[in-house]
C-alpha cells in the first residue's frame, strides 16, 4: 500500500504557524468508499484510512517508510511568499515608488 509523506499547509482560519513544521504520512485508499444504503454514510471496509503518522522531517518519514517496506511519495512543501514590507512603509516619505490611488 502506498503512502504520501507530505507537509500540511496551514488551516484558512489560522493566523499562526502552529502545526505546520512535522511532516505526515497517509496511507493511499486501497479499497473505493461506498455508500450504505441504509442512512447513506460513506464508509470503507480500509482502516489504514484513518491512520495519519506525524515526524518532525521528511527524512525522519522515509527513514520509517524504508525500514518497514512502504512505498511511498514525497509531496515538496509550497513554501508561501514573504512580505518584505510592514503596513506602515506605505506611507513612509523615503518610499522608492510614489504611492497613488
Amino acid at each position: 500500500m502506498p503512502a504520501r509523506i507530505y507537509k500540511p499547509a496551514r488551516n484558512a482560519m489560522q493566523s499562526g504557524k502552529a502545526r505546520t513544521a512535522e511532516w505526515v504520512l497517509e496511507f493511499e485508499p486501497e479499497d473505493p468508499r461506498h455508500i450504505e444504503p441504509l442512512m447513506g454514510y460513506t464508509s470503507s471496509a480500509d482502516v489504514k484510512q484513518q491512520v495519519q503518522l506525524h515526524f518532525p522531517s521528511a527524512e525522519a518519514a522515509i527513514a520509517y517508510c524504508e525500514r518497514n517496506a512502504i512505498a511511498f511519495t514525497v509531496f515538496k512543501p509550497h513554501e508561501p511568499r514573504r512580505r518584505r514590507t510592514s503596513y506602515s512603509e506605505n506611507f513612509s516619505f523615503a518610499r522608492k515608488t510614489p504611492w497613488t490611488h
